[in-house]
């Protein structure tokens, strides 16, 4: 054939991940993601208060068999997270630099920061209950013991972007709390959602189960508000709850959390801030624990 043939570019469509599955989002509407120079970037699904509603119902639903895999296997699964990502690294680093106007070799360090992160997580999955519990010293016929369990449904406001950390820091909230056998539901970044919207690609051929990551995109006072008074969500990480942003503002999620007694994680006294980047610690490994303690009598 002597004529060129001329081809268009098949741009990415972007959806919502809720149950191990990608819906559109339920309103049928997308909004526009630019970087930081205003340039369009691609169209990401809005999510609604109905898309954050089901995708409560999917992380309850997967709370049961989630919080009862062993922690061993737990780190086997978060560990095959991070070998997903190392295998799409250059795909992300991509995302990464154009989402946050990054040069790549700064999107590299971030990225594989994040599948470093997830590697460091796999490893607490089966050391956390010697920290969080133990024996404890009683007096008679009997022993005590302390042992660590998920508090259950988290509600995550994912750090939002800036300084690269759309994606280091949607790992380092999401990846301590279904560590310790939680489900979470997260309203991401609004401005730069589409590393974290690709990651849910990554979540679901890593072997996690359905259910136990929900990422929702869309307006972040609209999502997190009804994460903060939702009556099944037992938590809430506010990491990305920023005080000047409004309805979406710390001070008011976690006042709509107080009524359902949440446990509520607050956000840095400057959240924008933050260094996601710095060793993370086990400050949120242990936030979304509660105590179990056994008395057991003693043979004579």
């Amino acid at each position: 054939m002597s004529e060129q043939t001329v081809r268009l570019d098949i741009f990415k469509t972007y959806k919502l991940y809720v149950g191990g599955k990608f819906p559109r989002s339920e309103s049928g509407r997308v909004y526009e993601v630019q970087d930081p120079k205003g340039q369009w970037l691609a169209n990401a699904p809005l999510g609604t208060r109905k898309d954050t509603r089901d995708a409560v119902l999917a992380a309850r639903a997967a709370v049961k068999g989630w919080s009862g895999t062993t922690a061993y296997n737990r780190g086997q699964v978060l560990y095959r997270v991070a070998e997903m990502l190392q295998g799409r690294r250059e795909q992300f680093v991509a995302e990464v630099a154009a989402a946050e106007g990054l040069g790549a070799k700064k999107a590299a360090t971030l990225v594989d920061a994040a599948i470093d992160r997830w590697v460091w997580y796999a490893g607490w999955t089966d050391k956390v209950a010697q920290v969080a519990g133990g024996a404890n010293p009683v007096a008679g016929p009997f022993f005590n013991l302390s042992t660590p369990e998920p508090t259950g449904v988290v509600g995550v406001v994912a750090p939002q972007a800036g300084h690269g950390f759309s994606l280091l820091g949607l790992v380092s909230v999401v990846a301590p709390a279904i560590a310790t056998g939680n489900t979470v539901v997260v309203a991401l970044a609004e401005r730069a959602p589409l590393p974290a919207l690709s990651l849910g690609e990554v979540l679901a051929t890593s072997d996690v189960p359905g259910g136990v990551v929900n990422l929702i995109s869309g307006r972040t006072a609209d999502i997190a508000p009804t994460l903060a008074s939702h009556q099944d969500v037992n938590a809430l990480d506010l990491a990305g709850a920023i005080d000047r942003d409004g309805p979406g503002a710390a001070a008011a999620l976690e006042a709509s959390a107080a009524d359902t007694l949440k446990r509520v994680v607050r956000p840095a006294a400057d959240p924008s801030a933050e260094d996601w980047t710095a060793a993370p610690g086990t400050r949120r490994l242990l936030s979304f624990l509660e105590t179990k303690t056994v008395w057991h009598p003693m043979g004579i």
